[in-house]
């Protein structure tokens, strides 16, 4: 008797687990992305018998980390277990289609099946006329027939090939006609798969346990790495006595295998991967670190991060403090920084499709004062650089990125800005003028080499010129520099520098040049080298 009663349990207990699966559709609602990766809220409904039950959710992320998925439900359901898949199949697998498409599939059978009887006829008609031909020409061979017999088999066949080609030419227009209806219904099945969004292969098989029959809403979380985002600006200024207007952007991408409609998005600098271990407080100890200057691609960025600070004439922008845009896109985006990360809050929905194609979303409008110079290094590059320091640029909440500068309505290349500086001014290259001309020669006859007994002495000579053909007065920071020594053998004199600022320690030498409109000027550099002649410095 014990028996029986354990078999009934277990028979019962196999018949519960062993029903059907209740499929219900994830919907996208709001998306949080970061530089690599996102985390995705999804909801779903689903209608419960009491007990328990399997549950495919469909149109998950094609990859997720199964470890974070989170499932939201009433007090009532208990989640008993969480399985990620792609490969799920069964029976009970319900039509994914709509009745619309359902409807246009069911037409284009039907069509494909006449098609195929017509082609059929088509086949059968053509054999028949190709037998009927060689048939007259075997009758035509034989000698045998009479004239009768000649005329009569002549009669049955111009009759019998008639029909046959007034069926085929019927034929032919049938499949025409169903070839075109059939190009029609694939026409609208693309056109109603097209506006469905796009579904993926991600599946999430839940085991639950429900106290209470009838409709249970699930909210689903879950973190995956199809997905990023990176940080860009537009930069415009009018003049070099206007401030400039940067758009703040970002380009999303997301490949996750749905298609985010209408979903409300965050964009985050965070990290996706973070420890869920509470934190303890420890001991903190300040120490010194290596400042890193990246994002500087000209050489004279690079020679002006050797100073502490740029000096010079300096045109400055009517504006004295910076103005952040009321109106427009930064109504519509909340911005929340802590010590680790800056989160942006969306609230315009957005489309993102799943095509790993960037989607350009607006964050911000800032007005940004800004101070003006002409900057150039004619030994590096022999074309003058406009830059526009922005000083106190922590509070605009700015990430490193691609820039596109447009100066005085047209666009002049791309630039990088590297908030991760240690000074307190930002400096932006706004690119090349190609209206101030400079030239950078050597002096012959005032360079050259002499041997004295065991030293080499090389001097060296060089004229700048410099001239704005601009209509209005520039304002021009313009360097060179002359070499230094580390050994004692190699001394260097500096002959001649034109007024230079000069910096000892690292050899720089600096002019600050107000030039009018057509005016040019020049200036001399010159130093000398003295060495061992057995000696060779190969960056001479």
């Amino acid at each position: 008797m014990k028996k029986f009663i354990f078999l009934l349990v277990l028979c019962g207990s196999i018949q519960i687990w062993a029903q059907k699966p209740v499929f219900t559709t994830a919907k996208v609602n709001a998306a949080t992305v970061y530089f690599n990766g996102a985390e995705l809220s999804q909801t779903a409904s689903v209608m419960l018998p009491v007990g328990t039950s399997e549950i495919v959710v469909k149109n998950v992320a094609d990859y997720l980390n199964e470890n974070t998925v989170q499932i939201g439900a009433p007090s009532t359901v208990t989640v008993l277990s969480v399985q990620f898949t792609q490969n799920y199949l069964s029976e009970y697998e319900i039509d994914e289609n709509s009745p619309e498409i359902k409807k246009v599939k069911d037409s284009i059978e039907l069509v494909r099946k006449e098609l195929s009887r017509i082609i059929v006829d088509r086949t059968s008609h053509t054999k028949t006329i190709e037998l009927l031909d060689k048939n007259q020409q075997v009758a035509g061979t034989n000698t045998g027939l009479s004239v009768i017999e000649l005329m009569k088999l002549v009669d049955y066949y111009n009759a019998k090939r008639t029909d046959l080609n007034n069926a085929l030419n019927n034929i032919y227009e049938r499949e025409n006609k169903w070839n075109a209806t059939l190009s029609r219904l694939n026409a609208k099945l693309q056109i109603n798969t097209e506006k469905e969004e796009k579904t993926s292969n991600g599946k999430l098989i839940l085991q639950v346990m429900n106290e209470t029959a009838g409709l249970i809403n699930l909210d689903i979380n879950y973190l995956t790495s199809n997905a990023s985002w990176s940080p860009f600006y537009d930069l415009r200024a009018e003049s070099v006595t206007a401030p400039i207007n940067m758009m703040y952007k970002a380009k999303v991408i997301q490949n996750t295998g749905i298609d985010w409609k209408k979903i409300k998005l965050t964009l985050s600098s965070g990290n996706p991967n973070q420890n869920n271990q509470a934190p303890i407080l420890s001991a903190w100890f300040l120490r010194y670190g290596n400042p890193n200057y990246y994002g500087y691609t000209d050489d004279m960025l690079k020679m002006n991060v050797l100073q502490s600070k740029v000096s010079g004439i300096s045109v400055t922008s009517q504006e004295t403090n910076e103005e952040v845009a009321n109106d427009g896109i930064s109504d519509y985006t909340k911005i929340s920084e802590n010590q680790l990360n800056i989160t942006f809050e969306i609230d315009i929905p957005y489309d993102i499709l799943s095509n790993s194609k960037a989607h350009s979303v607006a964050l911000k409008e800032i007005k940004l004062p800004a101070t003006y110079k002409y900057y150039a290094v004619p030994r590096v590059e022999k074309e003058a650089f406009l830059l526009a320091e922005i000083s106190d640029y922590s509070k605009y909440n700015l990430l490193t990125g691609e820039a596109n500068i447009i100066f005085e309505g047209m666009y002049v290349g791309k630039t990088v800005i590297n908030p991760n500086q240690t000074s307190d001014t930002l400096n932006l290259s706004m690119g090349r003028d190609k209206k101030i001309s400079i030239k950078r020669e050597k002096v012959a006859d005032k360079s050259g080499t002499k041997f004295l007994s065991a030293f080499k002495e090389q001097t060296f000579t060089f004229d700048i010129t410099v001239r704005n053909n601009k209509k209005e007065d520039v304002f021009l920071l313009l360097k060179d520099q002359y070499p230094l020594s580390t050994d004692k053998d190699i001394e260097i004199e500096l002959l001649e520098s034109d007024k230079a600022k000069i910096n000892t320690e690292t050899g720089i030498l600096t002019w600050d040049l107000n030039l009018k409109p057509n005016e040019t000027r020049k200036i001399r550099v010159s130093y000398k080298v003295k060495y061992p002649k057995d000696k060779v410095i190969d960056n001479l």
